[in-house]
């Protein structure tokens, strides 16, 4: 195939927007441009942020000289959006609408959509998501909860699971769809599905479920919380923010940075070692509960994302983990680079694009 096709990447997160421009799969530039929770604490709502993202996302395109009339595609990561299986999705105004209102979830990831559209409408480029983080493969099973007014949702970084999961079933020589595995994904959220034959048939929620992440409370005694919500003492958006944004590591350590913890042990700070460890024991508690779901026939357990870096996070999971099966550890994220080997299998007609 002739080098021809370039894709403006974005991938807005919690924390950041990493931003990349692609000829075919080889990246010409990519920058992750990162947030502090001070820097979007004046931010109220998703929409509030948008002109400050997408202002960045300009200057990355002037200071590299990134002509947008040349782009040939804009693939962004997905949002919490409709649920619906994995695939690329033409972003339209009613995707856009749904993930800036939280229909379905509030995320920051529903930023990306919105700039790629806009840029879809000022230079004439097709834009998609790819396996967003509302991809929905659960089986019937997985859907229930303790009451019927409740039913459990798909909402996880489906995105990058996939990938260390097929990275994982390369280096055994067989292909996704024919493995079975746990994979936990390690960054600013935390998410672990059970992978079978292809099919994310079970998974913690991403916002919902789950452990104690940098910025994320995660599963909470759920008396507790019914009290501290009639406490009188946060009205409803306080407490979202709590339980999203300001909860784990930044509710009981100030820091949303988890470098910076691990700097604080290092120190001889006691609770910080504690509130860090706990966060691994939570998560190696969901992979124990994933390896349930898949009757303990699996070929794997799978430790990605940019928290998968940390020696000492991966040392303490894998000490409690690696008597259910053997671990494997890709640290940080090829999801850059999977949206746009995503947007050149879409222009090259090699898979069809799905309406939202």
């Amino acid at each position: 195939m002739d080098k021809k096709h370039r894709i403006l990447v974005i991938n807005v997160g919690s924390t950041s927007t990493k931003v990349a421009c692609f000829r075919d799969t080889e990246p010409e530039t990519i920058e992750n441009i990162s947030y502090g929770s001070e820097d979007l604490a004046d931010y109220p709502s998703l929409s509030d942020q948008l002109p400050l993202r997408e202002m960045d996302v300009m200057t990355f395109l002037r200071k590299n000289m990134i002509n947008l009339v040349e782009i040939d595609m804009v693939v962004s990561r997905g949002g919490l959006g409709k649920p619906a299986p994995a695939g690329a999705y033409r972003i339209d105004e009613i995707m856009c609408a749904d993930l800036l209102a939280g229909k379905y979830g509030k995320h920051p990831s529903a930023l990306g959509p919105a700039m790629a559209l806009s840029f879809s409408k000022q230079f004439g480029m097709p834009a998609i998501v790819i396996d967003p983080p509302s991809t929905d493969e659960f089986e019937p099973l997985a859907r229930i909860s303790g009451l019927p007014e409740v039913e459990r949702k798909s909402a996880f970084h489906a995105l990058n699971q996939k990938i260390a999961a097929r990275r994982f079933a390369l280096a055994e020589g067989k292909k996704y769809n024919e493995i079975s595995v746990v994979v936990a994904h390690l960054g600013g959220g935390i998410t672990i599905g059970a992978h079978r034959q292809g099919r994310v048939i079970d998974c913690t929620h991403g916002l919902a479920e789950g452990p104690l992440t940098p910025e994320r409370a995660g599963a909470l005694p759920t008396m507790d919380l019914i009290d501290l919500a009639f406490s009188g003492k946060l009205d409803k958006k306080q407490i979202q923010g709590r339980l999203v944004g300001q909860g784990g590591l930044a509710a009981c350590l100030g820091t949303t940075d988890a470098q910076q913890v691990e700097e604080m042990i290092k120190g001889g700070d006691e609770k910080a070692r504690l509130v860090f460890e706990a966060m691994a024991y939570q998560i190696s508690k969901d992979i124990g509960a994933m390896c349930v779901v898949l009757k303990g026939e699996m070929d794997g357990i799978i430790l990605t994302g940019g928290l998968a870096h940390s020696e000492r996070l991966t040392g303490l999971i894998i000490e409690r983990v690696r008597f259910l099966a053997p671990v494997s550890v890709y640290p940080g994220e090829d999801e850059m680079a999977a949206l746009a080997a995503g947007g050149i299998r879409v222009l090259e007609r090699e898979e069809g694009i799905m309406k939202y």
